[in-house]
């Protein structure tokens, strides 16, 4: 297909044939609509090497599948992003995080190859050791590079269980103190916190492991059970710590069935037990279909007052960023994810020649702020994130011109490539692909 718009005169740019609405992103793109579109159907495992430790998948492999796959075979990977849809792809050109990302830092520090299309039509292969320049420049380019077609990610033997301690923290401080405290231990295996409000916060942290207490087992994927950010905070409001034991895949797929909390705006009445026992099953609607369903109005009344954000900040700026959040849009709970950032080349390193523990802060929600503005809070917010050398996630809505955009990311390595690489005439610019400010 690159061939063959290549033999027409390259006329216009090319993108992924998958239709916008399918993204777990709720941005829908207006570029599939004017660029030539390359039908990518590659969605199988294609290897498990239980020697190299490795499994290699095409692009559109999900999460679901992935772990349905490897957890019999006793192996799941090292980072297991949280919703069932989620691609390799995405994760990829994207970025992915999770709470074992303390230790193996983001979904694409877990990738040791990529095989891409490029421009010319050639077919690649990229490691730290052949083209690197490549393997450091595709996570965060968002399919501007090049179209990936497979991808080597690292596994790592699966256990049944992950014993999970829950700890109710009080006080901002306290928090941003246990928080960091745990997070660089790497006896976790898992580091999350959940923040209900501006002084209290669930902390937890989750070990692997094959044995369990019978009676402390609890399933909390089964579809009756109760969300589990609302599990979480009763032990805030009990004030007791507690310890459980969740059966591995339930663990890394623990935010489905809620989409995290966002489907309590969809559906208010969904935690309610009656419901849940009745219709739980059902749940969550896929983001795909509501992305299909919405109309325009629905979708512009969305953007204008709902939030769906993932920020990535030093985990020194923790307290600050909290409190900046508080103030420009009050939205809880909040998700706090710890991850290591190595110093690789690429558009996302620390500022300083070493790995640093960041966080990634998301906020999904209504904002509660009274004066909120999509546009006016979300720059502020973007401005503050910077200013600590922070990163936006991609999927999100951004609002940054080109100037701030690539103050915030190193685009070194990404612009040389793509002069290299003939990118220009292929592909646009992540920039114009993924922000508010290009596109309108």
């Amino acid at each position: 297909q690159v061939r063959e718009w290549k033999n027409e005169g390259s006329k216009r740019y090319m993108c992924t044939g998958r239709p916008g609405w399918l993204t777990v992103s709720l941005r829908v793109g207006k570029y599939k609509k004017i660029h030539k579109n390359i039908m990518i159907n590659l969605m199988d495992v294609l290897e498990v090497d239980s020697e190299r430790q490795v499994v290699r998948v095409e692009p559109l492999v999900t999460m679901g599948q992935l772990t349905a796959h490897l957890n019999p075979m006793g192996w799941t990977i090292p980072v297991v992003p949280e919703l069932d849809d989620l691609t390799v792809g995405g994760l990829i050109m994207g970025t992915g995080i999770e709470s074992s990302s303390h230790i193996y830092g983001l979904f694409q520090h877990t990738c040791v190859a990529y095989e891409l299309v490029l421009a010319d039509g050639s077919l690649v292969r990229c490691s730290p050791t052949e083209n690197s320049d490549l393997f450091y420049a595709v996570p965060w380019s968002c399919g501007t590079l090049g179209f990936l077609v497979a991808a080597e990610i690292k596994m790592i033997p699966a256990k049944k269980y992950v014993k999970i301690h829950y700890e109710p923290v009080r006080g901002l401080q306290k928090i941003c103190e246990k928080f960091t405290e745990e997070s660089k231990k790497k006896e976790n295996s898992f580091v999350e916190g959940l923040v209900y409000s501006l002084e209290e916060a669930v902390i937890m942290t989750g070990v692997l492991t094959d044995e369990a207490e019978q009676s402390k087992i609890n399933r909390i994927g089964n579809y009756y059970k109760p969300w589990f950010f609302k599990h979480v905070e009763k032990y805030l409001k009990a004030d007791k710590t507690g310890v459980e034991y969740i059966p591995s895949r339930h663990y890394y797929h623990r935010h489905t069935r809620s989409i995290f909390w966002e489907l309590q705006d969809i559906i208010p009445f969904g935690n309610n037990p009656v419901f849940r026992y009745l219709f739980g099953w059902m749940v969550p609607p896929k983001i795909s279909l509501l992305k299909l369903t919405q109309g325009e109005a629905i979708r512009k009344l969305y953007e204008q007052h709902h939030v769906v954000q993932d920020m990535l900040v030093p985990m020194k700026s923790l307290e600050k960023s909290i409190q900046t959040f508080h103030v420009d849009l009050n939205v809880y709970p909040l998700w706090l994810c710890p991850f290591i950032l190595p110093n690789n080349p690429g558009m996302v390193h620390p500022k300083g020649d070493e790995a640093e523990l960041y966080v990634d802060i998301g906020a999904y929600g209504e904002p509660k702020r009274k004066q909120f503005e999509a546009r006016a809070s979300m720059r502020q917010m973007e401005k503050f994130v910077r200013s600590v050398h922070g990163f936006q996630m991609l999927y999100a809505d951004c609002y940054m011109t080109r100037e701030e955009f690539w103050d915030m990311f190193d685009g070194s390595l990404y612009h040389k490539l793509r002069e290299q690489m003939n990118c220009k005439d292929a592909f646009p610019e992540v920039y114009d692909k993924i922000c508010k400010a290009a596109r309108h």
